[in-house]
C-alpha cells in the first residue's frame, strides 16, 4: 500500500487543516495511507515576540519547508498567509486545497458598550501591523459612538483558542481574528464546544473587505511538496483548486509590488460578485510609506469621448422620503439595514437595539454607529447576497428566515419576490430636477445606483446608451428592464474606473 505523511504546524487549527487536506486525498485516492506529522515551528515557540519585530518572513513555516527538504514528511500543509511570495513562487509544487471566508472579525468582551459608554480606553491585542493600520482607524468610527472612548493597541500572540481565552480573561477588551479560522474550529466536534463557549457572550464585528483589506491569500489552505517526489506530486496535481490557486496567485504577485514580511501595512483581496466576474482589489501603505488603492481587472467600459453621467454623485437628489410611522414588530433576530435613513421613528430605533444589525455598505455602518448602534458587518454596497455564504457559515449560522430586510416600499416587493422578509419604513417620492434631466438627456452613458432612479427619468434619456451600475439588486433589476448593464462590484470600484480611464472633457 502506497504511504504518505502530512506535516503541519501542531496547532489545532494547523491539524485541522492536516485534517482536511487528508480527507480531501482519500477521496481521490482512497487505498493511500496517511500519516499526520505535526510539528512545532519557530513561531509556535517564541511566544513572547511579536511578529513585527523579527526579521524575515516564513516565521510559522520555515521549519515545516525544512522538514519537507530533508524528507522527514511528503506533504506540507500551511495557511498561505503566512508563506511568502518568494517561497511560494519557487521550485515546489503547491495545491491550493480550500478558502474560507476572508474577512477579519473584531471580537469583544460582554461589557465592551458600558467601556465605550464611560469614555474608557479600549485595549485591542493584535500582532500585526496590517489590523493596526486599517482596524483601527475603522472602530474608532465603526463602533458605537455613545461615549469620547479611544483604542489603544497591544501585541497579542498564541494559537486561537488561547487568544479568546486572554480576552475572556479580561487581559484585551477585543482581539481580531480571521473569520475562516473560527469557522473551521467551530466546524470540528472536538473544538466546537470550546470555542463556542468562549464565543457566547461575546460582540462581534465583521470588518468590512474595502476599509480593512484581508492579508493576500487569507483564508486559503495549500499544500506544497517536492518536485522529486513523484506521489505527492500526483497527488497535488489532482486535488488542487485551479479557481483558487488563480486568485492566490495575483493576490501574492500583487502584493509583491508593495512590501513582504510580517511589516506589510496593506492588504490584497479577491472580490467575487455577479455572473462570477472578479476584481483584485489592494490598499493600504506600503514599503515606502506611501497610501495607495488599487483595482485590478475592472470592467470594460468604451466611453471616450461621449458624455457620462454618474448618478452616485448626485446622491439624495433624485427622491424624497415620505416616512411612515407605523411600526411592525418583527421577531427575526437579525435586520438588515439598506440605508439609515430607514430607522426614523423611535420605536423603530428601540426594536433595532436588540437585533443583530447589518449594514448594506459602510456609510449606513457609520452613521448607525453614530446613533449608538452596534453593527456586526456590512455588505461593502456589494448587495445583500454578497453576504449568504458569511452568514450561512458556522461563525453566524444565519438563514433567510433569520433576517428583515428594513428597506422602502419599491424596494421590499423586490426582496419579497425572493422569499425575503421586509419592513418598508418609508416611500420614494420623484424629485425630478431640471439639471439632472438635462445632463441625462444629454448621455451617452449613464451610472445607476438605484433602479429607481432609471424609472424616473427611462423617458428622457437616449436610446442605444451605456447602461452602468453597481452589483447587487439595481443590476438584477436592470437586466429584468431588457438593458445590459456594465456591473461594477460597487459604487468605490466605479469611482476608481472613472477617474483613472475617464478623460476630463468626457465627464457629464
Amino acid at each position: 500500500m502506497k504511504a504518505i505523511r502530512i506535516i503541519g504546524r501542531s496547532s489545532r487549527l494547523s491539524l485541522l487543516q492536516m485534517e482536511k487536506t487528508k480527507q480531501r486525498i482519500l477521496n481521490m485516492f482512497p487505498d493511500i495511507a496517511i500519516t499526520l506529522v505535526p510539528r512545532i515551528s519557530k513561531g509556535d515557540a517564541l511566544q513572547n515576540i511579536p511578529l513585527h519585530t523579527v526579521e524575515g518572513s516564513d516565521f510559522f513555516t520555515q521549519d515545516i519547508f525544512d522538514a519537507l527538504e530533508n524528507n522527514e514528511a511528503d506533504i506540507a500543509v500551511h495557511s498561505l498567509k503566512d508563506m511568502s511570495s518568494s517561497h511560494f513562487f519557487g521550485n515546489n509544487i503547491f495545491a491550493i486545497i480550500d478558502r474560507d471566508d476572508v474577512r477579519d472579525i473584531a471580537i469583544f468582551s460582554k461589557d465592551i458598550e458600558v467601556k465605550i459608554s464611560a469614555g474608557a480606553t479600549l485595549i485591542i491585542g493584535t500582532c500585526s501591523p496590517r489590523r493596526e493600520h486599517m482596524a483601527i482607524h475603522f472602530l474608532k468610527m465603526a463602533l458605537p459612538q455613545t461615549g469620547r472612548f479611544s483604542i489603544e493597541t497591544r501585541s497579542i500572540r498564541g494559537n486561537v483558542d488561547s487568544r479568546l481565552r486572554k480576552l475572556a480573561q479580561g487581559e484585551y477588551d477585543g482581539i481580531i481574528l480571521a473569520v475562516a479560522g473560527l469557522n473551521r474550529l467551530i466546524e470540528s466536534k472536538s473544538d466546537a464546544p470550546s470555542i463556542e463557549q468562549l464565543l457566547h457572550d461575546k460582540k462581534r464585528m465583521v470588518l468590512p473587505l474595502i476599509e480593512c483589506v484581508p492579508a493576500p491569500c487569507q483564508g486559503a489552505i495549500v499544500a506544497e511538496a517536492h518536485p522529486s517526489n513523484k506521489l505527492a506530486v500526483e497527488i497535488l496535481s489532482s486535488i488542487n483548486s485551479s479557481l483558487l490557486m488563480e486568485d492566490c496567485i495575483q493576490e501574492k504577485k500583487t502584493a509583491s509590488n508593495f512590501g513582504t514580511g510580517c511589516l506589510q501595512q496593506f492588504g490584497v483581496t479577491t472580490l467575487h460578485y455577479a455572473d462570477n466576474k472578479k476584481v483584485l482589489y489592494a490598499a493600504g501603505t506600503n514599503s515606502n510609506g506611501q497610501i495607495f488603492e488599487e483595482w485590478k481587472a475592472l470592467p470594460e467600459v468604451i466611453v471616450g469621448n461621449k458624455k457620462l453621467f454618474s448618478a452616485a454623485e448626485y446622491m439624495g437628489q433624485f427622491f424624497n422620503y415620505q416616512y411612515t410611522e407605523t411600526l411592525i414588530p418583527f421577531s427575526e433576530p437579525a435586520a438588515y439595514v439598506g440605508n439609515y435613513k430607514s430607522i426614523h421613528t423611535a420605536d423603530m430605533q428601540q426594536l433595532l437595539y436588540q437585533k443583530k444589525i447589518w449594514a448594506a455598505g459602510t456609510k449606513t455602518w457609520l452613521e448607525l454607529s453614530k446613533k449608538g448602534y452596534w453593527v456586526e458587518g456590512c455588505a461593502d454596497a456589494m448587495g445583500l447576497e454578497s453576504l449568504i455564504a458569511l452568514w450561512k457559515r458556522p461563525l453566524f449560522q444565519l438563514q433567510q428566515n433569520d433576517i428583515r430586510i428594513i428597506t422602502h416600499v419599491q424596494a421590499a416587493s423586490n426582496w419579497q419576490k425572493k422569499g425575503w422578509k421586509t419592513i418598508a419604513s418609508y416611500q420614494l417620492t420623484e424629485k425630478p430636477t431640471a439639471e439632472i434631466s438635462v445632463r441625462l438627456s444629454e448621455a451617452d452613458a449613464i451610472f445607476w445606483t438605484s433602479i429607481q432612479q432609471y424609472h424616473l427619468y427611462k423617458k428622457i434619456i437616449k436610446k442605444d446608451i451605456q447602461h452602468i451600475c453597481p452589483s447587487g439588486e439595481t443590476a438584477e433589476l436592470l437586466k429584468e428592464e431588457g438593458l445590459n448593464p456594465v456591473v461594477f462590484p460597487n459604487i468605490k470600484a466605479f469611482a476608481q474606473w472613472k477617474k483613472s480611464y475617464i478623460p476630463q472633457r468626457s465627464e457629464g
